[in-house]
């Protein structure tokens, strides 16, 4: 297994959409397990392949306290939503910022497996907010978007200065 880069915003690579996985081999296993090491190693418990710069429709999620119970999602879709819900996100594109994102409070989604069999499912709170998020990435569309200009426009200037500080130090 191997350790991936992690794209950070304002990074454009972010904003590409993704293409659907047309068949799942070993490059899609491999891909998958490198997804899951690099998004326990960095804390999180979600990652889109376009926030590896892998242009394919692949998440992992894994929301088990003992970060044992990972989730592949291969060609993920939302098929139906109910209601609305305000939660705070992050994300590992975004390191260090957090703020409140309104998703629907319930979905209805559906994804291949990594043996390629097709999983409905429906599920609301933390994991209906996680797959939206990360079908977001695979659309190219980051959590901050739901935010206000002014929000994104703080956020851009804190980043832009947190830049010039490291690489003065570099």
């Amino acid at each position: 297994m191997a350790r991936l880069n992690v794209l950070h915003f304002p990074d454009d690579r972010l904003r590409k959409k993704a293409l659907a996985v047309e068949t799942i081999n070993d490059e899609i296993r491999i891909l998958a397990k490198d997804m899951l090491e690099t998004m326990y190693d960095e804390g999180g418990i979600g990652l889109a392949a376009t926030q590896v710069n892998v242009q394919k429709r692949v998440a992992v999620m894994d929301l088990s306290e003992g970060k044992d119970n990972p989730v592949v999602l291969v060609n993920p879709e939302i098929t139906c939503t109910e209601g609305t819900r305000e939660m705070q996100e992050g994300c590992l594109s975004v390191p260090d910022y957090f703020d409140t994102v309104e998703r629907a409070e319930w979905i209805r989604y559906q994804y291949l497996d990594l043996d390629g069999d097709l999983i409905e499912s429906e599920t609301d709170g933390l994991q209906a907010v996680c797959i939206q998020h990360e079908i977001d990435h695979l659309d190219g569309k980051l959590f901050i978007d739901y935010l206000s200009p002014l929000k994104r426009q703080r956020l851009r200037k804190k980043l832009d200065k947190q830049e010039k500080l490291q690489s003065r130090i570099l």
